[in-house]
């Protein structure tokens, strides 16, 4: 029998390193490897043949299993538990035990691996455990521990964990581990290091700051362990944590008293914000000047590890020479603020400065361009975050359009940045006061000629800034993470209103728009199951859209897709909106529960300008088809674009040819008319 299992994967020695009796059986029912607790189990001594071993265990064995029951092992590659039977061992003594088996295929053959769980070896095991218990107890009265899934979501955590956080556990459970930290690329730099090490089975440990429910910053040391959970089969990841929120705040502010960068003698941030701080108290007028080196760290590369801090030391002391007698401060390792009364066209003469008085290194001139943001206090902007703000959106679109200047505020901009933190403000109030509107755009078979589905739109007109269009409205929601209450207000209506028009005995289904920012929340799928069952709306009538930016994500997240599925199950049906203006992948659409295809209207404005446009609508649609997949097309403004978007094959036409977003009374006197 020995000869027979010399190559297998699983041998005499992995059975033996089992803490219970073992044996593998190929498909016949043969034994063909019997670990040495087994041969204790049913009493076979050091001269029993293996050959009368291995035929007793065959014949004592099957007679417990019926041959559906061994079929059903042998064809499944799962795990699979079975109830206690009752078999004799070789000396004639009954013995009660349970079967964990695990079929497995070697060398083109199959076998199973039988592991015999008996009764007295299980709570033997649970007792030797009683020290990790106790270590468990220990860590949980003296750390925070946070237990995550193989996603990152939490799982459990302890009440050291939520006194310190100020989470409850119904709020905190099934957020992610990301979540806990706060929004900023410091963070996001030190979380994908940790995630990073934990996926590659590596422990990690370091001081790392944190965020309160409240967004209050503490800061703990942390280990981060990787773990396999064998009653759920998944890994899973524990954090201990340990306070040190006081010895690190004592750090920061003896940190914050030198306020001086110490490779360059400027000040730095800290020092920077107190000063403008006394400035804007005083009332003093002044520039303040954001200078930014372009392409910093590929300069690093081109030259070599020498330059970093010559670079920087010769850049500062060009500033002082050239900016005599103003404030200036270093912000990060390559931004610095000069604050000073000096002209626009003086200021901007610091880019012909540089040119004259060029850097070397290795005696070569290093080619150095600087992008600029000039803020005029009080002109543009009224406080150190505004300011800051304001350059680093002037620095954005200087860099964009080449880099190499230094340019002011420009109206556009400070008006765009006033109008954008008083949408912010504005915003949560008119979510607490449920001033937002919903309109409905109606959208026509063509088949039937009638209204079978409106798209929600959400609306907002505010008493001081007037009309906020979606496309200005969304973004600025995304960012603040307010998207995820403007998306729960549009569900709740969208299911109201799908349910008035049933009972009117109006059949129409009712899309609404969902972000991938939603749906990171794992609990996503069960909000809307409980909207719909709070509302009474049934699941056929609701189908949400989604962008391809949103597919893509949820194709590597399975988490996502998971949802989706879920939601797709209980009868809600999901539109892929805006085709064709993101990705190339089509992947997704193999994978993603996706029912209809929805072409953006910059191809359908394009329409009839371009014999090319009207063979890229074309073909879309009947991408689709073969996909046996429905296609709409929205933004269809005139009759020649619906008659030759339906003669391509198009289901459903949406756009002002139709109608323009309108109340849900509207619709039903559309419908009736």
């Amino acid at each position: 029998m020995s000869h027979m299992h010399k190559s297998f994967t699983i041998d005499e020695n992995h059975l033996n390193s089992l803490p219970f009796p073992s044996i593998v059986i190929n498909q016949d029912g043969q034994v063909i490897i019997l670990g040495k607790l087994a041969e204790q189990l049913f009493g076979f001594s050091a001269t029993d043949t293996k050959e009368l071993t291995a035929s007793f265990i065959h014949e004592n064995l099957l007679r417990q299993l019926s041959p559906e029951t061994f079929k059903t092992i042998l064809q499944n590659d799962d795990s699979m538990y079975i109830d206690p039977i009752q078999m004799n061992t070789y000396t004639n003594e009954k013995i009660t035990t349970e079967l964990l088996t695990k079929p497995f295929t070697e060398q083109g053959e199959r076998f199973i691996l039988i592991v015999f769980m008996l009764p007295e070896l299980m709570i033997n095991s649970v007792s030797n455990s009683s020290t990790l218990v106790d270590l468990k107890q220990g860590l949980d009265s003296t750390f925070m521990t946070i237990t995550l899934d193989h996603d990152g979501f939490i799982l459990e955590c302890n009440a050291e964990f939520l006194k310190t956080s100020q989470w409850t556990p119904k709020r905190v459970i099934g957020k992610t581990f990301w979540q806990l930290f706060p929004n900023n690329e410091v963070s996001e730099k030190i979380t994908n290091t940790i995630w990073r090490n934990l996926n590659n089975g590596n422990t990690w440990q370091g001081e790392v700051e944190k965020i309160t429910k409240t967004g209050q910053s503490y800061w703990v040391l942390l280990t981060a362990i990787p773990t396999f959970n064998l009653e759920v089969n998944e890994q899973q990841f524990i954090l201990i944590e340990k306070d040190i929120t006081k010895s690190k705040t004592i750090q920061h502010q003896l940190e914050k008293i030198a306020y001086i960068d110490t490779e360059t003698g400027l000040m730095n941030a800290h020092r920077l914000e107190k000063e403008i701080s006394s400035m804007i108290e005083e009332e003093r007028n002044f520039s303040f000047v954001y200078l930014s080196i372009d392409k910093f760290y590929t300069l690093k590369e081109l030259h070599d590890h020498h330059i970093d801090q010559g670079l920087i030391v010769e850049f500062t002391n060009r500033i002082k020479m050239y900016f005599q007698d103003s404030t200036m401060a270093r912000i990060n390792e390559n931004d610095f603020v000069v604050i000073t009364p000096l002209s626009e066209w003086f200021i901007q003469g610091f880019l012909s400065y540089l040119q004259h008085h060029p850097i070397y290194n290795s005696n070569v001139a290093v080619p150095i361009s600087i992008s600029g943001g000039i803020t005029r206090y009080p002109e543009d902007q009224a406080t150190f975050s505004q300011l800051m703000k304001a350059s680093i959106a002037t620095i954005t679109t200087v860099r964009q359009a080449g880099g190499g200047k230094i340019v002011s505020l420009s109206k556009a901009t400070h008006k765009a940045l006033n109008r954008k933190a008083l949408i912010e403000k504005r915003l949560l109030q008119a979510l607490d006061q449920k001033n937002l509107k919903v309109l409905y755009q109606p959208q026509i078979d063509v088949y039937s000629g009638k209204i079978t589905a409106v798209e929600a739109l959400v609306r907002w007109e505010d008493e001081v800034i007037g009309v906020v269009s979606p496309d200005e409205l969304i973004p600025i929601a995304e960012e603040t993470g307010l998207i995820n209450n403007i998306g729960s207000f549009m569900l709740e209506k969208a299911c109201e209103q799908a349910l008035i028009w049933k009972k009117a005995g109006l059949d129409l289904k009712v899309s609404i728009n969902s972000s991938v920012r939603e749906f990171r929340d794992k609990n996503m799928a069960q909000s809307i199951l409980e909207m719909l069952a709070k509302t009474g709306c049934p699941a056929s009538l609701i189908q949400i859209e989604i962008t391809e930016k949103f597919a893509l994500e949820a194709e590597a997240a399975t988490f996502i897709t998971q949802q989706m599925h879920k939601l797709e199950n209980e009868g809600i049906s999901f539109v892929l909106d805006d085709f064709g203006t993101g990705y190339g992948s089509f992947r997704y659409m193999q994978i993603l529960p996706i029912d209809t295809l929805k072409i953006d209207k910059a191809f359908t404005s394009a329409l009839l300008k371009s014999e090319k446009t009207q063979k890229l609508i074309n073909g879309m649609i009947q991408l689709g088809k073969s996909m046996e997949l429905r296609v709409v097309a929205e933004g269809v403004e005139t009759a020649e674009q619906a008659d030759l978007l339906i003669t391509y094959g198009c289901d459903v036409i949406q756009g002002y040819h139709i109608s323009k977003p309108i109340t849900s009374e509207e619709v039903e006197a559309l419908l009736v008319k």
